[in-house]
């Protein structure tokens, strides 16, 4: 059950990167990077306005959302659009160099030092039979599961996620509706950071928080979006689900130093079984 619990705030995590992907066709490396900035914003939130940790998760959005506008605006609409070899190798370069940039920009500023949200939240737990849920990662889960329905309703029902869903699969015929391709990418990229933001934020309440935090999730983010379907917004929370429930189950029979093991058992006989992922279809995205 803990692993299912997890698995939510993996699964939040592994949506924006899903969302970025398959409308934009952008590999963002630095998506770790930025759910860092989420867990140091609800940090912050916390320790100077003494708001709670989940409205500080869900209260990331807004800057983080606009900052995803202004890193594609100044940076990444000149390496994307076009889908050729040497577009997705300056891709590449970029998302990597805003990484490490955003990495030891946080290091110098704030420092190495590991941080902690302390609520009694993190030690008490509810009783649902024999099983005992910590709290702070059941409502974790809670937030992350409606965050998520949340852009499923928005990407299906709305006029804007209608527009996303035909600049990511049909860009030229969108153009030609007078939908603008470029803002499209625009609004998915600054949508993803802002859900990589709000899962960093409710891992900042069980989960140490520090500059480096990026490296121990962003291989998971990629493997739950490979698992579930690239491109996929439902596969890319299944996905996270998944690598949740199978870490827990590797503490099992597996050191904790190894638990990712057993995720990369199932990711390599996953894609085996299946090579479009759970929940892809070759050429469909969203």
């Amino acid at each position: 059950m803990t692993g299912l619990l997890i698995g939510g705030v993996y699964a939040l995590m592994s949506v924006g990167l899903a969302l970025i992907f398959g409308i934009m066709k952008v590999v963002n490396f630095a998506q770790g990077d930025f759910m860092m900035l989420g867990m140091f914003v609800t940090y912050f939130l916390y320790v100077w306005l003494g708001l709670h940790p989940l409205l500080g998760a869900l209260l990331t959005m807004p800057p983080l959302y606009l900052l995803g506008i202004l890193v594609h605006r100044l940076l990444l609409v000149h390496v994307s659009g076009g889908g050729t070899a040497q577009e997705m190798d300056a891709q590449l370069i970029l998302t990597l160099g805003l990484s490490l940039i955003i990495t030891n920009g946080v290091t110098i500023t704030l420092g190495p030092t590991p941080r902690a949200i302390v609520t009694p939240l993190a030690t008490e737990a509810f009783r649902v039979g024999p099983l005992l849920l910590n709290q702070a990662r059941t409502y974790a889960f809670i937030v992350a599961l409606v965050v998520a329905c949340g852009v499923y309703v928005l990407l299906q029902y709305t006029d804007l996620g209608k527009a996303l869903r035909a600049a990511a699969d049909e860009p030229e015929a969108a153009m030609y509706m007078g939908i603008s391709v470029t803002r499209m990418h625009q609004v998915a990229f600054g949508l993803g950071i802002a859900l990589a933001a709000v899962a960093g934020g409710l891992l900042a309440t069980f989960w140490p928080i520090e500059p480096n935090v990026a490296l121990n999730f962003i291989i998971l983010m990629f493997v739950a979006v490979v698992l579930g379907g690239l491109g996929s917004i439902p596969g890319g929370f299944v996905g996270g689900l998944l690598i949740g429930i199978v870490q827990s189950l590797s503490q099992l029979v597996l050191p904790l130093q190894l638990q990712n093991v057993g995720v990369f058992v199932a990711f390599l006989l996953l894609l085996y079984l299946r090579p479009h992922g759970l929940l892809g279809r070759r050429g469909r995205a969203v």
